[in-house]
């Protein structure tokens, strides 16, 4: 009896781990068609693992456009722009879009093409709200003061 007892919570625990192990796949499966989130925050610590007990990586400050690598329930595991990957509570995260400036300095335009007025500059590490993607190689995007402009996607990283 006892032996049946044992073989049957064994093949429910396989069962379990299977399910378990198949779900990630498949959510690690559909974010592989880079997927950006952003902290919601205003600031919220990426760990080495999912867990809060995991080691502490670094403070992320809100609107800071993360891809999604791998969701498991609660957490997500994110590649910042710099390509450094962590892991940060799905509660602290939204969908809503940014795009952060890679170039030295970005120049926003009046519409996508180079001829037309420069709006503003951003220097680097600067986050932008992403306001839609326009032809051939522009973004259209906000400054946090409000100015709308648009971007070359070579100077921005988030899209």
């Amino acid at each position: 009896m006892r032996l049946l007892s044992f073989r049957i919570a064994f093949i429910a625990a396989s069962l379990l781990f299977s399910l378990l192990f198949f779900s990630c796949k498949v959510s690690a499966q559909s974010a592989s068609q880079n997927e950006f989130l952003s902290i919601a925050v205003p600031a919220t610590i990426l760990y080495d693992a999912p867990s809060l007990n995991a080691e502490k990586l670094y403070v992320a400050s809100v609107n800071l456009p993360l891809e999604v690598m791998v969701k498991v329930v609660g957490w997500v595991k994110v590649r910042d722009y710099h390509g450094y990957l962590g892991w940060v509570e799905d509660k602290n995260l939204s969908p809503k879009r940014f795009v952060i400036v890679n170039a030295p300095v970005g120049s926003v335009y009046q519409s996508p093409d180079q001829a037309s007025a420069v709006v503003f500059q951003v220097q680097q590490d600067v986050v932008l709200e992403w306001q839609g993607a326009a032809a051939n190689g522009w973004v259209k995007v906000k400054h946090q003061d409000g100015q709308i402009g648009y971007i070359k996607t070579d100077q921005i990283w988030g899209i």
